[in-house]
């Protein structure tokens, strides 16, 4: 029973910034880009407050996933870095702490581009 509430909290909270990000393409004249970059800067607000963190031990893989907890992973690395090496943490803190996911982002991408053939939309 108790991993069935932890799923639906993630799919609530996943299901909410999705939510949020649909409104703002629908609504405004936002651009894709532009909504990526507001939910990852808001993730590193969040995360950088303190806020981020309770949302994501709450609501798991719904608040760690989406691109907000990426920023708040960003934000994470940075203040370690900064108590461990001072100010120059504040320039390496952000890189260290996502290179996994970046690299794996990076590395199935050229995965899945190789096995699947892309095709030029006309």
């Amino acid at each position: 029973m108790e991993t069935i509430i932890q799923y639906l909290k993630a799919f609530a909270v996943g299901g909410a910034l999705c939510l949020v990000g649909q409104l703002l393409i629908d609504k405004t004249k936002l651009t894709p880009a532009r909504i990526l970059s507001i939910y990852v800067v808001t993730g590193v607000v969040l995360g950088a407050a303190g806020l981020y963190q309770p949302l994501a031990d709450w609501a798991g893989a719904g608040a760690t996933v989406p691109l907000t907890g990426f920023g708040s992973v960003l934000a994470k690395g940075v203040r370690k870095a900064v108590e461990e090496k001072g100010v120059i943490g504040a320039f390496t803190g952000g890189f260290t702490a996502a290179a996994g996911g970046v690299g794996a982002a990076v590395f199935f991408s050229l995965l899945w581009s190789l096995v699947f053939r892309p095709k030029i939309k006309r």
